[in-house]
């Protein structure tokens, strides 16, 4: 359908094109989401493998959702300084896990649009609803993960207590900080990456299809 090839455009400009997210694109990228999950909702539209992951990729926004409903609480009710800071760390990795789903979501879309392109019928057995299913899931378990061991050193970081030197606790510190810290940049040179992988196959499907 048109509407949710246009979805993708601006979700690719969203997370792939621009620099960073910013107010207008995000509030743009959730009305998107929003008329997106209504669209799939529809009986004309066919179960395939892109379906399942653009829908997928719409249900990513209900955290960007969640980021901007806590916020609000946060500065309505007011809370103490040590929670303020727990709540701070929370919505900044919900954000962070909305953008890394949906950039490895968006290049999954891109790679089956590639193996539609060039291989038809020798990818068809790949190109299933199971597959995208399994993906999509192994996706969201993964970044999942990797939010869950940013929050832990986020609030490691932000613990006032001391521990003792042989601590089991100054060990895992250690290893939190350590693990975050490499997360951190293997998930940007990560998104380098995806926005050359995706313009290289995009670039490859236009000329492809023009030279038709």
């Amino acid at each position: 359908m048109k509407d949710l090839r246009r979805y993708l455009v601006l979700k690719y400009i969203q997370y792939l094109v621009l620099s960073s997210s910013n107010a207008v694109s995000t509030f743009l990228g959730l009305l998107g989401s929003l008329y997106t999950i209504i669209t799939l909702q529809s009986a004309k539209v066919s179960s395939k493998s892109t379906t399942v992951l653009i829908s997928s990729l719409a249900n990513a926004d209900i955290l960007v959702s969640m980021s901007i409903v806590s916020e609000v609480v946060v500065w309505t009710f007011g809370v103490s300084v040590s929670s303020m800071a727990f709540a701070s760390a929370l919505l900044q990795n919900l954000l962070t896990a909305n953008t890394h789903v949906s950039c490895l979501l968006l290049s999954c879309v891109a790679f089956e649009a590639y193996l539609i392109t060039f291989f038809p019928t020798e990818s068809r057995h790949l190109r299933t609803v199971k597959n995208a299913r399994l993906a999509s899931r192994i996706i969201w378990i993964l970044v999942t993960a990797e939010c869950a061991l940013f929050q832990t050193d986020d609030l490691l970081k932000a613990s006032s207590t001391p521990a003792p030197a042989r601590s089991p606790c100054i060990w895992l510190f250690h290893f939190s900080s350590m693990a975050a810290a490499l997360l951190r940049s293997l998930s940007y040179f990560l998104g380098i990456l995806l926005r050359i992988v995706n313009v290289y196959i995009y670039y490859k499907i236009f000329f492809s299809i023009s030279n038709r």
